[in-house]
C-alpha cells in the first residue's frame, strides 16, 4: 500500500521509508511518533523536512512479506502487484537487521557470545564474535565496511565488478555492458554474460601476470605425497614453464581453441598443470575425479567427445593402489562402442604405485608423459579468449542419472573465484593455503587451482589419504608447511572427531590462521569440535555454501566481519540476492524455511548445461520464474542469518512436516556417543515417509537398545516428536567416495531393501562397508 506517495517497510523492527521510485529516506528512530495497529491502521509518522509528504507505517501482522512472483518487475528494480501499486525488494534484509554492530563485534542481546581466542565455543555459546586483533588487519574489518562494500555490489553491480576485474589482465576491454542478463524464463531464452568483448587468459593471469609483478621465486604449489617424506615444490616461474611445455604439447597433436580434453588424475602436481595447459590455449578440460568407474568415465568421454584424454598409471591412496590406466582403457572401449574414439592417452608414470612394464599399452594411442613434455620448450604463446568463451566443462551428478556438464567460461570465472577467494579466507600475500578437496571436483577448480592462484598465493596439494599412515597426518602436514589456511569437508571433521583429540593436539597447528568448510552444510557440534580443538579457539571458521553451478562462494563468513553462528553460512556474497520461497514460489521475509533461490546473476554464475540448454533451464529457471533454483533448502533465523537443510531431494515429509535429514543427522550427531550419521527417507504405511538413520559410534562404544532408544530421545528433544527417527541401523561405517563424500543412493536402496539394485559401487573408498551394513540390517 502507498501513502502520500510513500510506503515504510520494517523487519526486525528496523524502518526504512522508501518512495515510489524506490529510494531509501531515513527515519531516525526518534522521529517516529506513533505506530500503527495490528490491523493495518496508519497514522502519519513524521514529515521529512526534504520532501513535503507525510511518511506512514505498514505494519503486518506477522513479520513475513510476501511478493508473488506472478508480479512482474518494472525498470526500476521494484514489483508492481495486482493493484498496480509498488513494492521493492529488500535485498538488504540481511544488513537492515543488523544495523548496530559496535566494535566489529555486534549486538545481539538475546545470544551468548564468546570472543575469538579468548575461550572455548560451548553449547551455551550462540556466537562467536571476532577479535578486535584480527578484525583490525582483515581484508573487510566490520559489519559496515561489508554494508558499504555489499550494497554498492547490489545497486551499481557494473560499477563494483568492473572495479576488480580492471585488476586483472585485459589484452582488451569489454563492451560497455559489463552484464548483459535474462534471467526470466517467462521473458525468453535465459542468458547470462559478463564482461562480453573483453579479451584475456585465465593461464595469463594465475602465472605471467604474478611473474611480472615479482613472484616468480614465490613457491605457488607445494607437493606433499601419499607416503610422507615424499614431496616437492614448484616456483611460480617453474609452474608457468611446466604448463608451457604441456601446452604446446596438446597444440602439437592438433588440439585447437575449443576442443574438449578429458584430465583422469590423482592429486599430482600436473593436475592443475594440465588444466593452466589447457586454459593457456584456448582449449576446454573435463577433469574427471580419479575415482570414478569406467563407465563414469565413458559417459563423459562421449558427451564431450575429447581430442585426448590425460591420465596416470596408478596411485596409492593410503595402503590401496588404484590402477587408473585400466578404468580409463576400459572407459575408452566402451565409448567407443557408442562411436567416439579416443586417438591419444597420455600417461603419466608413477613408479611408487605400479611400474611401467605392469602398465597395460596400446601402441599407437598411448604415450608417456615423461617421454614427451620435457622435449618441448618451456614458452608457449598465450590464445587470447572471450570473456565469455568456454575454460572447463565439468560434469555432475543429475537426478535423471545421466550427468550434467555444467560449463563456466573465462571471464566472469575468473574474476569471481579471485574475489571470492581474497574475502572469503582473508587471504594475505603470507599465507600457506592447503584445501583438502580433488581438483575432479568444483572445489578443486576454484580454490585449489584458480582462486588461489590468481592470487598469488601458495598452495598445497596433497595425493594422499587424510588418515594415512594414521588420523594425524593432516596435521603434521599442517605443521611441516605451516599452513595458515584449511579448507575441508563436515565429513573429514566428522571422522577425526572419531578418532579423538589425541591425533590433533600432539601437533602444534600454530600456523592456522583461518579454517574453512565446504561440500554440505556442518552440523554446530561438529563446527564447535573444529573451531575449539583444530583451531585452538583462535580460528573463525568460513563455512562455506555455494555449488559446481555457482562456480564460487554465494553466502559465507567474512573472517574479520561478522559474528559467526555455528552451523550457519550468515550472508550472502558481493553481489548475490539470495531469497526464499514457499512451494508456490513466494518470497518469505523474517524467520521462515523454504527453498533457496538467488536473484539475479553473478559473474561465476554457469551459462549452461552442455549441449542441452532446456535441461539447464529446466532444472534452474522454470521450478520458480524469475530465479535461480539452488535445490537447497534454507531456514533464515530471527537475526537474518541463513542455514542451509540439505538438498531438497533429501527433505522427508513425515505426516505434513517438512524435515530435513541434515538437521536430524545434526541433533544425532550432537549426542556425545554418536561419531557420526545419514539419514534417508523410506516408505511409510501411516506417515507417507518415514525417518530412517545410519548411525555409526564413537569407537569402543557398545550398541545397545537403550542408546538406540536415547539417540531418538535426542532427536525429539532438539527437533520435536514428529522428527524422531522411525529405524537407527548401526553403521560401523558410512558408503563414502574416496573424496568423502557419502554416497545416500546406496543408504536408500539398503534402507528400502532393495539389495538388487545397489548400483555402481566402485568409486566408494571401502565396497566393504556396504556389505557390513546389510549384515546390520536386522540388528
Amino acid at each position: 500500500m502507498i501513502y502520500n506517495n510513500h510506503i515504510l517497510l520494517t523487519y526486525n523492527n528496523i524502518y526504512r521509508a522508501v518512495d515510489k521510485c524506490g529510494r531509501m529516506i531515513p527515519v531516525p528512530y526518534n522521529s517516529i511518533v506513533c505506530a500503527a495497529a495490528g490491523g493495518g491502521a496508519r497514522e502519519p509518522l513524521f514529515r521529512n523536512p526534504s520532501s513535503s509528504a507525510s511518511v506512514y507505517l505498514l505494519q503486518f501482522n506477522c513479520n513475513r512479506r510476501r511478493i508473488n512472483t506472478n508480479n512482474r518487475r518494472n525498470n526500476n528494480n521494484n514489483f508492481m502487484d495486482s493493484n498496480n501499486n509498488m513494492r521493492t525488494e529488500s535485498y538488504l534484509r540481511h544488513v537492515d537487521s543488523r544495523k548496530l554492530m559496535p566494535n566489529g563485534a555486534g549486538h545481539i542481546p538475546h545470544l551468548k557470545a564468546v570472543i575469538l581466542g579468548e575461550a572455548l565455543a560451548s553449547e551455551e555459546d550462540d556466537l562467536v564474535l571476532p577479535s578486535k586483533e584480527f578484525s583490525d588487519q582483515a581484508n573487510v574489518h566490520s559489519p559496515e565496511q561489508y554494508m558499504e562494500m555489499y550494497k554498492r555490489s547490489i545497486e551499481d553491480p557494473d560499477g563494483f565488478w568492473s572495479e576488480i576485474a580492471s585488476q586483472f589482465y585485459w589484452k582488451q576491454k569489454w563492451g560497455e555492458k559489463v552484464c548483459d542478463e535474462n534471467f526470466d524464463v517467462r521473458d525468453g531464452k535465459i542468458k547470462i554474460e559478463w564482461f562480453k568483448g573483453g579479451i584475456t587468459n585465465v593461464c595469463y593471469n594465475c602465472l605471467d601476470r604474478n611473474i611480472e609483478a615479482g613472484l616468480g621465486d614465490k613457491v605457488a604449489l607445494y607437493w606433499e605425497g601419499n607416503e610422507p617424506g615424499l614431496d616437492g615444490s614448484l616456483t611460480y616461474s617453474q609452474l608457468l614453464n611446466q604448463v608451457c611445455q604441456v601446452a604446446n604439447y596438446l597444440k602439437d597433436i592438433g588440439v585447437k581453441k575449443g576442443d574438449a580434453v578429458i584430465v583422469y588424475l590423482p592429486m599430482i602436481n600436473e593436475l592443475p598443470i594440465t588444466m593452466l595447459a589447457c586454459a593457456r590455449i584456448g582449449a576446454v578440460h573435463s577433469v574427471v575425479f580419479a575415482g570414478f568407474s569406467a563407465e563414469s568415465l565413458a559417459q563423459r568421454i562421449t558427451d564431450c567427445k575429447p581430442k585426448a584424454v590425460i591420465t596416470c598409471n596408478a596411485v596409492r591412496r593410503g595402503t590401496k593402489p588404484i590402477l587408473l590406466k585400466d578404468i580409463v582403457d576400459a572407459a575408452i572401449n566402451d565409448s567407443a562402442k557408442d562411436g567416439v574414439s579416443v586417438d591419444v592417452c597420455l600417461v603419466y608414470d608413477n613408479p611408487v604405485a605400479l611400474k611401467r612394464e605392469d602398465t597395460k599399452w596400446t601402441q599407437g594411442r598411448d604415450i608417456w608423459w615423461q617421454d614427451v613434455i620435457p622435449k618441448y620448450p618451456s614458452t608457449c604463446p598465450v590464445e587470447w579468449v572471450d570473456a565469455e568463451d568456454p575454460l572447463f566443462l565439468l560434469y555432475t551428478s543429475g537426478s535423471t542419472g545421466k550427468p550434467k556438464g555444467v560449463l563456466h567460461t573465462a571471464g566472469g570465472y575468473m574474476v569471481y573465484t579471485a574475489t571470492t577467494f581474497k574475502y572469503a579466507f582473508d587471504y594475505k600475500p603470507s599465507d600457506i593455503y592447503w584445501c583438502t578437496a580433488d581438483c575432479g571436483w568444483i572445489t578443486g577448480h576454484s580454490y585449489v587451482t584458480y582462486g588461489p592462484l590468481l592470487n598469488g598465493a601458495t598452495v598445497l596439494v596433497y595425493e594422499g589419504a587424510p588418515n594415512y599412515p594414521d588420523a594425524g597426518r593432516c596435521w603434521d602436514i599442517v605443521d611441516k608447511y605451516k599452513v595458515s589456511i584449511f579448507y575441508t569437508a563436515p565429513t573429514l571433521v566428522r571422522s577425526l572427531m572419531r578418532d579423538g583429540e589425541a591425533y590433533v593436539t600432539r601437533y602444534s597447528r600454530k600456523s592456522l590462521r583461518v579454517l574453512g568448510s565446504v561440500g554440505e552444510p556442518i552440523n554446530p557440534s561438529a563446527w564447535r569440535w573444529f573451531y575449539n580443538v583444530v583451531g585452538d579457539s583462535r580460528c573463525p571458521i568460513s563455512d562455506t555454501w555455494w555449488q559446481t553451478e555457482t562456480g564460487g562462494f554465494m553466502i559465507t563468513p567474512l573472517p574479520g566481519a561478522w559474528a559467526q553462528k555455528p552451523g550457519s553460512a550468515t550472508f550472502p556474497f558481493f553481489g548475490i540476492q539470495p531469497v526464499i520461497v514457499d512451494e508456490k514460489g513466494v518470497e518469505i521475509d523474517g524467520e521462515c524455511s523454504g527453498y533457496l533461490c538467488i536473484k539475479k546473476s553473478w559473474p561465476g554464475a554457469f551459462r549452461t548445461l552442455y549441449g542441452d540448454h532446456e535441461r539447464y533451464e529446466t532444472t534452474y529457471f522454470k521450478p520458480f520464474a524469475g530465479y535461480y533454483f539452488s535445490g537447497d533448502g534454507c531456514r533464515r533465523d530471527k537475526d537474518g542469518y541463513h542455514w542451509l537443510t540439505g538438498r531438497v531431494d533429501d527433505v522427508i515429509n513425515v505426516s505434513g512436516h517438512r524435515i530435513g535429514t541434515a538437521e536430524v543427522e545434526s541433533a544425532l550427531v550432537s549426542h556425545p556417543q554418536c561419531a557420526e550419521a545419514a539419514v534417508v527417507g523410506v516408505e511409510h504405511e501411516v506417515k507417507g515417509q518415514g525417518i530412517y538413520a545410519f548411525v555409526t559410534l564413537v569407537d569402543s562404544v557398545p550398541y545397545s537398545e537403550d542408546l538406540r532408544k536415547d539417540l531418538i530421545l535426542t532427536v525429539r528433544k532438539q527437533i520435536g516428536a514428529f522428527a524422531a527417527p522411525d529405524k537407527i541401523h548401526w553403521a560401523p561405517g558410512l558408503p563414502k567416495t574416496r573424496s568423502g563424500k557419502i554416497m545416500r543412493r546406496i543408504l536408500r536402496k539398503i534402507a528400502s531393501r532393495q539389495l538388487d539394485e545397489l548400483g555402481d559401487t566402485s568409486t566408494l573408498a571401502d565396497p566393504n562397508v556396504v556389505k557390513q551394513l546389510i549384515e546390520f540390517s536386522d540388528s
